[in-house]
C-alpha cells in the first residue's frame, strides 16, 4: 500500500446530507479496497480563490488514507464523473506503508489534535485571566498612587 493525501471540494449548496454521503462512498471505495482510512477533515465552507464552475465558494474535505494505486484511480475516476464535485488533488505521500506505519500516523495525528485543544484550552484561560487580571490592575493602578505619596509625605515628615 502507499501513503495518499486527497482534498477535494464540493459544490456548497449541496447541504449536509449529501456532504455525508459523498464523503462515505469515498471512503467506503477506500476500505472496500483494502485500504485505511487514517483522517477525515471537514474544513467546510470556503472562499475560493477564482470561481470554478461557477461556484464563488466551496466545502473543502481532506483526506489521509492508505491505499493501493488502483483504489486512487477508482477515488478520481467517480470524482470526475460526479457533477457535485469541483475539483480534487491527490498526493502521494509515500511508496510503500504497512499496519504499523498507519497505526503510526493515525497516533501522529490524534497527539496533534491533542496539543492543539490543549492550547486552545490555554488561551481560553488565559483570556479569562486576563481579563480578571487587567481588573486586579486596574484597581492596584488607582491605588498605588496613594501608596506612593502616603510613603513619601511620611519621610518629609521625619525630618
Amino acid at each position: 500500500m502507499r501513503h495518499y493525501e486527497t482534498t477535494y471540494i464540493l459544490r456548497p449548496n449541496l447541504g449536509e446530507d449529501q456532504f455525508t454521503e459523498i464523503i462515505e462512498r469515498t471512503n467506503a471505495i477506500v476500505t472496500d479496497d483494502g485500504g485505511a482510512i487514517i483522517d477525515i477533515d471537514r474544513w467546510g465552507i470556503k472562499k475560493l480563490a477564482y470561481e470554478i464552475k461557477k461556484e464563488a465558494q466551496g466545502y473543502y474535505v481532506y483526506m489521509n488514507f492508505a491505499a493501493h494505486g488502483t483504489t486512487v484511480s477508482e477515488i478520481e475516476r467517480i470524482f470526475r464523473i460526479d457533477d457535485r464535485l469541483l475539483r480534487y488533488l491527490t498526493i502521494k505521500l509515500a511508496d510503500a506503508i504497512d499496519e504499523a506505519g498507519v497505526n503510526e500516523a493515525i497516533e501522529k495525528i490524534a497527539a496533534r489534535a491533542a496539543a492543539a485543544e490543549a492550547v486552545e484550552t490555554e488561551e481560553t484561560e488565559q483570556a479569562t485571566t486576563g481579563e480578571a487580571g487587567a481588573k486586579v490592575q486596574e484597581k492596584t493602578e488607582k491605588t498605588e498612587p496613594v501608596e506612593k505619596t502616603a510613603p513619601a509625605e511620611a519621610e518629609e515628615t521625619k525630618e
